[in-house]
């Protein structure tokens, strides 16, 4: 006995279930389920997705005893319907319908009212003593057929009917008689015979022309192009199933019609019953949109008897599956029939609130609440969205890549001294650069969102703007953003500075002129419970980036669990603060060095003083100054002869200075833990500032638990230098104040070098954090930047799954970040190990550090109650020491 394809269910026996998904698509299992639980479901058969493999791996051809089955279980179909298939009497008319393991509405094909030819029609009419059903069934399968199967277009189709609408008058396809409908037919016929095709009158022909036209959809461009967007490939899905099934028909009168049904309403999430129907109709009307449906209550004033029939079904079927359902019905002169049931498609806001009722109401535990919303959904309900109306009229002038969601608008400015200067003034901005530098970053704080046309997804735009929560675009390469001129242009639209600009962070969407935005609620009700699910299941904890108290704030009131990142280098950049930077930085002795330093000291300890008080009883991980010293200093020849004057010396010195700092290379230059060791005094004055703010909340009665990050190591003894000098300090401060306080000294694990002798590393640390942005560079020796110029063609060809700075490269960066952890926890089995770059807030690369064994991952404020989410579910799926595939 070959392979088993052919799965039946009827009212004698069932072969199949719910949980054959694989196998038998979700259309197919879940009808064998409801047979199975004794609903009214019509009788038919399901051709296995096994089947579509063998199609499409074997060169369109089908498994050579397939046919004998085929033929075998529509004899038992005939057996119970008590009808015979191209009978000209009593003939069994089938649907043949798509159906794969993952829904997919819409994108495959389906044919209704398969079987019927020139004279099971006329039998059909006298059968059922309704001429009309009969022929409106017949044109509506030689229009299914020839579009579905044979490629005719829908468009010639309908000219055809509106031909015959048009010549009677009439507007609705039900205001045609029997007599319309079969003039119908001939211009349906007629039509074939023009594009070339024959109508087989032989419905075994029929049938086997629709199975292969089904399979066939399977790789239609709409069907992969959906299943490239849901990133469905990598669920290694076999393919659609077929499912033959007996008809039943909402187009026999009054007493008849077709509907969808949820059990919740899909938009709200509310309990309560939502869906819509038509009488004297089938399946395709509802989703054509042809006729207007009646809402679900309507039905109940048609038919109470079906309604409350139906209403009892669908308890059934929700408690059941135990997930909001999506039904679709039929009523067959009165009799309610199910064709369908899946688990419905909801909003965001609506998969949040039923996960957590159906947890309150008993019918899931947290564990599955928190696997029934995506991480992407809550992200949409946190960040602000365009309004759907306004945004139809909205003029769209280009697309970049969604690096920060949210949807902002205000007016461009093409410098951050304009924004904070018009922002200062209360104007909404939108900060319009080819790409921006931490030079920029004032103006980015104040502007509504960032739009640059270089830059990928971990560019400084991009992940400066999630950390702040603004809304960005980036890389957004068709448009000119020209800084000389102070325009915009793209598609033939030109703006000038002060024109109003909307940008959609959540799809890289940038529109001209004002779009009115609305804010979702924030981690309030539904969301709030949620995530406290998701604490209660997950492994790891989530931290948060955040370089002041204000993003420290956001980040507890998200959920965070300290800090796992303070960026020291942003606190430098305020207008007070700037110049005394560069005063050090152009200081020709280390004692004019920590003069300038020691002016420095007084707003590094309140910055760390407002983060430890926002953070109380968190950790909270502060990184010594990383970046070179030429991110400091002044560009352009206005700027040089300012700051000169500022800072007292002459330009040509400043000049001078400017040009010994410059580096071809900043990223593998002098910057971290390497100017750390050339001007010990910056991360001198850094860890007394770090010290003594913790020292002045311990004073206040206060828990703070510092910890000082010295970035770049790549040598141990670049840390045993650093971690000397630091502890000195801070012992001595700790000391001299007679508080009691504890503080762990790590490093930031970036270059590959580090990983590798991480044994000797781990071994003079007490923690890891890793930076995977500068690790990926440097392990790929890529650019972040480099999206636009060649990593988009590496994914479109299949090189690399996702851009490499946004989802780890678990079989290059991943090994890295591996072997760097079984060394140092072998030197110290106590390591603390986390991430803290821009893969901390991506669901995939929290699931790797969860499966690896890291103890936390940290990501911008407002991708913290995506992480949280993230975190759980890679929990649930996957107990901690399972073997991951690099």
């Amino acid at each position: 006995m070959g392979k088993k394809y052919v799965y039946v269910w009827n009212k004698n026996r069932v072969e199949g279930n719910s949980k054959m998904k694989d196998i038998l698509g979700g259309k197919g299992a879940n009808l064998a389920e409801m047979a199975s639980l004794g609903l009214p479901v019509p009788p038919g058969f399901t051709i296995s997705t096994e089947v579509c493999k063998y199609y499409w791996d074997n060169n369109r051809k089908f498994p050579e005893d397939l046919a004998p089955t085929v033929e075998e279980a529509m004899r038992e179909l005939e057996n119970v319907t008590s009808k015979k298939f191209g009978d000209n009497k009593n003939p069994l008319l089938v649907s043949v319908r798509s159906g794969a393991a993952i829904s997919m509405p819409g994108m495959m094909d389906t044919i209704l009212n398969l079987g019927l030819n020139d004279e099971s029609v006329e039998g059909l009419a006298k059968l059922t003593n309704n001429e009309r059903f009969a022929w409106d069934s017949y044109r509506r399968f030689i229009q299914m057929f020839g579009d579905v199967a044979l490629g005719i277009p829908h468009e010639k189709f309908e000219e055809a009917l509106n031909e015959v609408k048009n010549k009677k008058g009439v507007k609705q396809d039900l205001e045609l008689d029997a007599n319309d409908l079969k003039k119908v037919v001939e211009l349906y016929k007629k039509l074939y015979k023009e594009e070339g095709k024959e109508f087989p009158q032989d419905p075994m022909k029929q049938l086997w022309i629709s199975i292969e036209a089904v399979f066939g959809s399977w790789n239609n461009p709409r069907a992969i192009k959906y299943r490239q967007i849901n990133e469905m490939d990598k669920q290694g899905l076999l393919g659609t199933a077929v499912n033959v099934v007996a008809m039943v028909f909402g187009n026999m009168g009054e007493d008849s019609g077709t509907g969808v049904a949820f059990t919740r309403d899909p938009n709200t999430g509310e309990k309560k019953y939502y869906g819509e129907f038509l009488t004297n109709a089938q399946g395709e009307d509802v989703v054509a949109g042809i006729r207007t449906p009646k809402s679900l209550d309507e039905l109940k004033n048609i038919n109470p008897k079906v309604y409350n029939q139906l209403l009892e079904v669908m308890d059934k079927l929700e408690t059941h599956f135990r997930d909001m359902q999506d039904i679709e019905f039929t009523v067959e002169r009165g009799q309610l029939y199910l064709l369908q049931t899946r688990s419905g498609k909801r909003t965001a806001a609506a998969a949040v609130k039923i996960a957590v009722d159906m947890v309150k109401e008993g019918l899931i535990s947290k564990e599955e609440a928190v696997m029934r919303v995506k991480p992407s959904d809550i992200e949409k309900l946190l960040h602000p969205i365009f309004d759907t109306e306004e945004l139809k009229n909205a003029q769209y002038i280009g697309k970049g890549l969604p690096a920060s969601p949210g949807a902002a608008t205000g007016k461009i400015v093409f410098s951050a001294d304009d924004a904070e200067k018009m922002a200062k003034d209360g104007e909404k901005v939108i900060l319009a650069r080819p790409e921006t530098s931490p030079e920029d970053v004032g103006g980015m704080n104040v502007a509504e969102g960032i739009l640059t046309s270089r830059g990928g997804m971990t560019s400084h735009a991009a992940v400066v703007a999630r950390g702040m929560g603004k809304t960005a675009v980036v890389g957004a390469e068709d448009i000119v953003i020209d800084l000389k001129n102070k325009v915009i242009k793209s598609n033939g639209v030109e703006l000038k500075e002060g024109d109003w600009i909307s940008i959609d962070g959540n799809e890289g969407k940038v529109y001209a002129g004002k779009v009115k935005t609305v804010r979702p609620e924030g981690l309030a009700g539904d969301i709030s419970v949620l995530l406290e699910y998701a604490d209660e299941v997950s492994v790891l904890g989530v931290r948060a980036n955040a370089d002041i108290p204000r993003d420290a704030k956001v980040a507890r009131e998200f959920g965070a669990q300290g800090i796992g990142l303070c960026r020291t280098e942003h606190m430098f950049f305020g207008s007070e603060r700037i110049n005394k930077m560069r005063t050090m930085i152009v200081s020709k002795t280390e004692e004019q060095r920590r003069a300038a330093l020691e002016q420095l000291l007084p707003y590094q300890r309140s910055d760390f003083k407002g983060l430890f008080e926002e953070m109380e009883g968190f950790s909270v991980t502060i990184r010594l100054l990383d970046p070179p010293l030429h991110e400091f200093v002044p560009e352009s020849d206005e700027q040089i002869r300012e700051v000169a004057k500022t800072i007292g010396i002459s330009e040509e010195e400043l000049r001078s200075t400017v040009k010994d700092l410059e580096e071809f290379n900043p990223m593998m230059g002098h910057r971290g833990v390497r100017l750390a060791i050339t001007y010990p005094e910056i991360a001198e004055m850094q860890t007394k500032a770090i010290i003594l703010a913790a020292i002045d909340l311990i004073k206040e009665g206060k828990k703070v638990q510092p910890e000082i990050m010295i970035p770049v190591v790549g040598n141990v003894k670049e840390l045993t230098i650093l971690k000397e000098s630091i502890k000195q300090i801070a012992d001595e401060l700790i000391k001299e104040n007679n508080v009691d306080l504890e503080y762990k000294i790590g490093t930031m694990i970036e270059v590959p070098r580090a990983c590798v002798v991480a044994d000797q590393i781990g071994a003079e640390a007490d923690f890891f954090s890793f930076g995977t942005n500068d690790l990926t560079q440097l392990g790929l020796g890529f650019s972040r930047d480099d999206y636009g110029k060649f990593i988009g063609d590496y994914i479109e060809k299949g090189i690399y799954e996702k851009d490499p700075f946004q989802q780890i490269d678990r079989e290059g960066v991943g090994r890295l970040i591996k072997l760097a952890l079984d060394g140092g926890r072998s030197a110290n089995p106590k390591l603390k190990v986390g991430i803290c770059g821009e893969h901390g807030g991506d669901p995939d690369s929290i699931e790797f550090a969860h499966l690896v064994g890291l103890d936390y991952v940290s990501c911008s404020p407002y991708r913290v109650p995506v992480a949280r989410l993230a975190a759980a579910q890679a929990a649930v799926n996957y107990k901690r020491g399972k073997t991951v595939n690099y």
